[in-house]
């Protein structure tokens, strides 16, 4: 069996899917899970259904919701939603999470079980976007597409240490001489490859989706570390200033994200698309034991960002739309990779729902992630006061934040040439890659 539940503890409902336990283990979970001062306590209400634990199936259409709906409350003859004492507590807790969810009066329950209404319909769709699965880690992450191949190399391909140092791409031994480990030194084509990617990415986003270009600073204040969710709670990753008190952005989400902290923005304006490349750094203090080697974790990396500004109703669709939007970039240089989304024990604090675009790097035999792409709901717009006024009423509420990479460089940069590796140790990019690139061999 596994349950579902609707969370409340991220200023908005989620639901949950996650092996069965009891609803108190729920409620302590979600009170450690996104605990911060601009959310409201937890409430989890759990379903039960026969379905196993990855088949999500069961839940991907209001009608399947609706059957659960029913057997979690056990309806009688006679009142068909009416539970037994047992699960009284249960459905009243549920009731009122659906309840608020989809704008119901008091006196609008019976609604809840009516597969006709459709606004009911609606807010149950919504719900079943925001499902995430409740597992402890990332091995429980799931698995929601792939696309391409695995190359099939007849030869033992070479890692991207070993044929950046061959073709002289990189010089990792000067880069740290200059600035320390985690500083890689771009040379030659390989610098060039590098630039070429971020141009053609930021010329990609713009162009064919019409995301708007910018190129913000790197040193950001405190407030705008605090907006994004970096501060307080990942101090200790990021690079400090002290004299001027400034911080280093870890990701163009920062400042761009920032661009409107404290303003009022018109819902007929809304989605807002910005794409920014910047540097990004990042200490990485908790990397111990893990893969350091090469491009594989660095202070400092390349990264093009898109961020979103949306209504609450469309944010969603928003997520997959940038998430698809993400992938295009690997699709176009025909690189096998998959997507998968993010259970609660590896979701960011700060995050409602979020995908992880992972690319095959055959060289060193695993998946690498590239690009995370989230929706903070109004995690990020409470705490930099970034609102909208509706158009129907001139209320103001807060809107929407999302963001993803699209894509960052340095495994990127892994995977292209451990994918496009020739046997006598060159590097040969298909015609359509090439073309992008501006060169067919290195």
């Amino acid at each position: 069996m596994i349950s579902v539940g609707v969370d409340v503890s991220r200023l908005g409902l989620m639901l949950i899917v996650g092996q069965p336990k009891t609803t108190s283990e729920y409620i302590q979970a979600s009170s450690r899970v996104g605990r911060d001062a601009n959310r409201p306590p937890g409430l989890v209400v759990t379903l039960y259904s026969s379905s196993k634990p990855r088949d999500r199936s069961h839940y991907e259409n209001f009608e399947a919701y609706h059957g659960a709906l029913y057997r979690a409350v056990e309806p009688t003859s006679v009142t068909p939603y009416a539970p037994p004492s047992r699960d009284r507590a249960l459905h009243a807790a549920l009731v009122i999470v659906v309840r608020h969810a989809c704008g119901l009066g008091a006196n609008e329950d019976a609604m809840l079980f009516d597969p006709a209404n459709i606004k009911i319909k609606k807010c149950v769709e919504l719900l079943m976007k925001r499902m995430v699965q409740a597992e402890p880690d990332e091995k429980d992450n799931i698995e929601i597409r792939y696309w391409g191949d695995k190359p099939d190399m007849p030869f033992k391909p070479k890692t991207h240490m070993e044929l950046g140092e061959s073709l002289e791409l990189f010089d990792f031994e000067r880069g740290a001489k200059l600035s320390g480990s985690g500083f890689p030194l771009y040379i030659g084509k390989g610098a060039k490859l590098e630039r070429a990617l971020i141009n053609w990415m930021i010329d990609h986003h713009a162009s064919k989706y019409g995301f708007t270009e910018l190129f913000p600073p790197v040193l950001m204040l405190k407030e705008s570390m605090l907006t994004t969710g970096q501060l307080p709670k990942f101090e200790e990753d990021m690079y400090h200033t002290e004299v001027d008190n400034l911080y280093l952005a870890p990701t163009a989400e920062v400042p761009v994200t920032n661009m409107h902290r404290d303003e009022i923005l018109e819902e007929a304006d809304l989605p807002i698309k910005y794409v920014a490349y910047s540097p990004c750094f990042r200490r990485e203090s908790g990397s111990y034991g893990k893969d350091t080697r090469g491009l594989l974790r660095v202070h400092q990396f390349n990264k093009i960002e898109l961020v979103k500004f949306t209504t609450p109703e469309t944010s969603y669709e928003e997520l997959e739309s940038l998430t698809r939007q993400a992938e295009t970039i690997l699709q176009v240089l025909g690189l096998h990779y998959r997507v998968v989304e993010l259970c609660t024990g590896d979701l960011s604090f700060a995050a409602a729902k979020c995908y992880d675009i992972e690319i095959w790097a055959p060289g060193e035999g695993k998946w690498l992630e590239v690009s995370s792409c989230s929706n903070f709901e109004t995690f990020q717009s409470r705490r930099g006061n970034i609102r909208y006024r509706k158009t129907e009423n001139n209320k103001v509420d807060f809107l929407h934040t999302l963001n993803g990479s699209g894509v960052a460089t340095p495994r990127l940069m892994v995977a292209l040439i451990e994918t496009y590796q020739q046997e006598d140790g060159t590097i040969k990019f298909p015609e359509d890659v090439a073309k992008f690139l501006g060169f067919e061999e290195i």
